[in-house]
């Protein structure tokens, strides 16, 4: 490989950093250029950006991709020749062969500065044209195979190519006192340059062109031909220069003070349109899609004013972006642009019913809203809120209510929202604002009139530093307040009237009560076990053997199996666990079907067994009637978030001069309570039922509830504890097959309770055939369809008198205990 002398650039760095006369004094003759070097098989291969090395010139090259300035360095260490290649595509920060230009220059590194910010900078002096026939990437930096390309050289008497090079040299110098973009001193001609050859060159590499006029240059292979095309870029960016320097002069003449605004939006409309750029094309695309809007004049008036605005601000303006978002933003927003509601009342239903089993309050609504609105023709939309256990559909529904009444549909989730911004938007002074969310949903949905989803409003955060979106949701759900709902963002009023927002809570106690007050609650109550039943054989199944792939094989699931998955594998109000354990259950299935590689439609029968064989040991049971054979044990009757439940009550006496009363089971204080009141009922009430009053004094009472590791609460539970209590003191057997619920009062009133529906269907499974209740809570066993409670006989009671009347049997229990007082214990003390 040959090595170069590189001590005449040494003495030339000086003048290369003032770019000056370098250029006039540079005297390498013609001929040199034409000889050829000895170029190593394989040489490194340096991509550049933005700039371009030409034959017998030089160029500083700022180093800053890290695999560049090691291979600058160990070429400069080694005095070793380098591919010197344009980049295509600036962008790519690590380019391959593909990337690169075919025709580049072999040079070699004269000295490298290392500048006291800790950049570094190359002199790179070029030597002739190669191509690149083969690159690929070494262990630290491009490697490639090239040939010398040299170019065509004109002679020395064509006066065609001297009478062009001249003209360059004019043109150059006329370029230089209007251009900051060649840094040479103003001072300095052209016409002084001696070399031709040289002066192309240099030209070629130091006009501020895009990579691809570059490229074109350095590919001419006559030296000719390449002075020409330089002629007709220098004399194009000259014109250039020449018209923005009378732009200046032209407005500069109607300059003023109030004339300031209208001389930069002059300018600049001005270069644009003399560098062709599509500005003025998007500003009236802008005023076109303003034109088909339906907004109202205060509205106009605002997006004229953003409009004007963008005009005036320069591209490269940080406003720009800013403003021109903003008026997107105006433009993407559906402006008194509603969906023609679907009226039908028998479509809406089929729909609702096909969708969702059960709900029954909440599809009624709908239906009485669109009965309303098909009266009245315009109506604001209801703000409901769904609130039940999760797993239940209340989102969903949403995507059915929408259907029903052919409306777009969004949704947005407000679990963890702790900023008012995210509601009411950020003011665009802030760097990076954005609308809300209520906008930017309405934005989504295309509509001002969508079904919108508020999921998980029991969720949002409350009274939190960056403001209470709780508090900002007030406007939005007040139907007396959202005609005009004002975004920080937007900045102008809108109308969210027409909205349908369906709020989803788990909990509405969390929920603060102004907001409460402004939503319709309706309750969306867990299913029973026969609704799941349905429910699974109608969505979940279908539904999971499309997503499993198992539609050409023949699977059906008996009701025992499901129920067996329900009862043993479940323990939860809605349904997405029960999805769960289906699709493990058909996964097993997909297994086996793949592990038999059979092309054929193969039959899957899921019985009770195959579900134990496939999903394992069962995690819960079900409480089963146990019979009162003894004296002081009750049924009772639960409500859990996962269903109803069946409990028992058990109560016991000890001798004890102390009359303790001892309650075990983990019982809440509510439940504490309910034993406490039964106790001292029975006290003030003994006489009902022949009892001592001693006992009270001389036993101590222990009440227990079963399942102590579970906590248990509530007043549901009293007149279970007061039968358990009048049982045991008694010593008379409960009533067989019979469970009850309902509060008590000192006074001996009983009183209803909630959760019937979940309560009843506990007891039916448990196998239990009478149950007790309040006299109020008839109207609740009403509304319960009627194969839900076939085979249950019910006793409504409205005091303990009528409860222990019935519950208890006259006769003693067999085994029963000695509660007798001894005669001393009457006796007063010595």
């Amino acid at each position: 490989m040959n090595s170069f002398d590189s001590n005449i650039f040494d003495d030339l760095l000086p003048q290369i950093e003032s770019s000056i006369s370098v250029i006039a004094n540079y005297d390498k003759s013609e001929e040199d250029t034409e000889n050829l070097l000895e170029i190593d098989n394989e040489i490194p291969i340096l991509p550049l950006r933005n700039m371009l090395l030409f034959p017998n010139t030089f160029l500083p090259v700022s180093i800053g991709r890290e695999t560049a300035q090691t291979l600058l360095n160990e070429a400069y260490k080694r005095k070793s020749l380098i591919g010197v290649f344009g980049q295509k595509d600036e962008s790519i920060e690590f380019p391959t062969e593909k990337d690169l230009s075919r025709t580049g220059v072999v040079a070699h590194v004269a000295k490298i500065l290392h500048l006291p910010d800790g950049s570094h900078t190359a002199f790179l002096q070029g030597h002739v044209r190669v191509r690149l026939t083969e690159a690929h990437e070494g262990d630290k930096y491009l490697l490639g195979h090239v040939e010398q390309y040299p170019e065509v050289m004109p002679s020395e008497n064509d006066h065609h190519f001297i009478a062009t090079i001249d003209a360059c040299k004019d043109v150059a110098d006329k370029f230089l006192q209007r251009s900051d973009g060649m840094r040479l001193d103003p001072s300095f001609s052209f016409t002084d340059v001696r070399s031709r050859v040289f002066f192309v060159n240099f030209m070629c590499s130091s006009l501020p062109l895009q990579n691809e006029e570059h490229i074109m240059l350095l590919e001419q292979t006559s030296l000719h031909d390449r002075s020409l095309k330089l002629l007709s870029i220098l004399n194009r960016e000259y014109q250039f220069a020449k018209l923005k320097a009378s732009i200046q002069m032209r407005t500069h003449e109607e300059l003023n003070r109030q004339q300031r605004d209208y001389f930069l939006k002059k300018e600049m409309e001005n270069i644009k349109e003399a560098l062709g750029d599509d500005d003025g094309k998007d500003m009236d695309s802008l005023r076109e899609r303003a034109k088909q809007k339906k907004w109202s004049d205060a509205v106009q008036k605002v997006f004229e004013k953003e409009l004007s605005k963008l005009e005036r601000e320069s591209t490269s303006s940080p406003d720009y972006n800013t403003t021109y978002e903003y008026i997107e933003h105006l433009l993407a927003l559906p402006w008194n642009e509603y969906t023609k509601d679907s009226l039908k009342l028998e479509t809406a239903e089929r729909i609702l019913n096909r969708d969702h089993f059960g709900m029954e309050k909440v599809k009624e609504r709908i239906l009485e809203y669109l009965a309303v609105l098909s009266l009245r023709g315009d109506l604001k939309s209801p703000i409901l809120c769904l609130y039940g256990p999760p797993g239940v559909g209340k989102t969903s529904l949403g995507k059915s209510i929408a259907k029903s009444m052919k409306r777009n549909y969004v949704r947005v989730s407000l679990g963890g929202l702790h900023d008012e911004s995210e509601i009411r938007g950020h003011r665009r002074t802030y760097i990076g604002a954005l609308p809300g969310r209520i906008m930017k949903g309405i934005e989504t949905a295309g509509s001002s009139n969508p079904v919108f989803i508020l999921d998980e409003i029991d969720k949002v955060g409350q009274n939190a530093i960056h403001g209470d979106p709780s508090a900002a949701l007030l406007e939005v759900l007040d139907p007396e307040q959202n005609t005009a709902f004002h975004d920080n963002y937007t900045d102008v009023d809108y109308d969210i009237s027409h909205v349908m927002f369906i709020a989803t809570a788990n909990n509405i106690s969390t929920i603060p009560a102004p907001l409460l007050d402004r939503m319709e609650l309706i309750e969306v109550s867990g299913y029973l076990t026969e609704e799941k039943i349905e429910i699974a054989r109608r969505h979940l199944i279908p539904k999971q053997i499309k997503d499993v792939g198992l539609e050409k094989h023949k699977i059906s699931f008996t009701k025992g199996a499901i129920e067996k998955i329900i009862e043993s594998y479940t323990r939860e109000s809605g349904v997405r666990e029960l999805e769960k354990k289906i699709n493990k259950i058909l996964r097993r299935i997909a297994y086996s079907a793949v592990r038999e590689e059979s092309s054929e439609s193969i039959t899957y029968k899921i019985t009770p067994d195959k579900v134990v064989e496939y999903l394992g040991v069962e995690p819960f049971s079900r409480d089963q009637y146990q019979n009162n054979d003894y004296a002081g044990v009750v049924t009772g009757l639960a409500w859990t978030s996962v269903g109803g439940e069946i409990l028992f009550v058990e109560t016991s006496l000890s001798h004890g001069k102390s009359g303790k009363l001892t309650l075990t089971g983990n019982l809440g204080d509510v439940m504490k309570e309910s034993a406490t009141l039964a106790v001292e009922y029975l006290k003030s009430h003994s006489a009902l039922l022949n009892i001592d009053p001693a006992i009270f004094d001389n036993y101590n009472i222990h009440i227990h509830v079963p399942e102590g590791a579970v906590p248990k609460d509530g007043p549901s539970a009293g007149v279970t504890i007061t039968t358990s209590l009048a049982s045991a003191l008694t010593q008379r057997k409960v009533r067989k097959n019979l469970a009850m619920t309902g509060e008590i009062t000192l006074r001996g009133k009983v009183l209803p309770v909630g959760g019937i529906k979940e309560k009843i269907l506990a007891a039916k499974r448990a196998g239990i055939k009478e149950i007790m209740l309040c006299h109020e809570n008839e109207k609740n066993i009403k509304e319960i369809p009627e194969q839900y409670v076939h085979g249950l006989t019910f006793h409504y009671v409205d005091t303990i008198e009528d409860v222990l009347s019935y519950a208890l049997l006259p006769e003693k229990a067999k085994y029963s205990i000695d509660i007798s007082i001894p005669e001393s214990t009457n006796q007063p003390e010595k």
